[in-house]
């Protein structure tokens, strides 16, 4: 059970679109079993009406020994062409458990170099609290405390 301190919410259906992206300082980790994946103070963070924040974190806070590339492409009309890669530790192998955008579409420059990681697949928290991955997992959204939907991914939302 996380403690974590009551605060004002943040709804995703005050996020804009196109979606924002936004500095966040606070500390992010990625873990696949006793193994920190990645740990970063210099996350950004990406906004999008109707949907949880996503965490992009500066490859050189990623421990990039565990990631190979993974299978298949997608395309985000806002940002680009997206690369999966699977994270590797010991014997674990998660297939397509981060993205990256290589050479992002303006103006979301600032992702080059960045990769999200899906908190459906490994352990992501944000200042301690574990995230809880989005319905659906197609948009890879964290939810932490201080976000509130209904949220975009789950059955039946689609035509939102």
């Amino acid at each position: 059970m996380n403690d974590v301190p009551a605060g004002p919410k943040e709804s995703v259906w005050d996020y804009p679109r196109p979606p924002a992206l936004v500095d966040d300082g606070r500390r992010v980790t990625v873990t696949v079993g006793s193994e920190v994946v990645a740990d970063t103070r210099a996350g950004l963070r990406v906004l999008e009406t109707s949907h949880p924040p996503v965490f992009y974190l500066p490859r050189e806070d990623v421990r990039t020994e565990f990631l190979r590339p993974g299978a298949g492409r997608s395309h985000c009309e806002w940002k680009g062409a997206a690369s999966y890669w699977d994270v590797i530790v010991g014997e674990d192998v998660v297939p397509r458990a981060a993205w990256s955008y290589e050479r992002p579409l303006d103006p979301y420059e600032a992702l080059r170099g960045h990769l999200a990681f899906y908190p459906s697949l490994v352990r992501c928290a944000v200042d301690g609290e574990v995230v809880t991955a989005q319905e659906g997992d197609f948009y890879g959204g964290w939810i932490t405390h201080e976000i509130e939907g209904p949220f975009k991914g789950g059955p039946g939302t689609w035509g939102w």
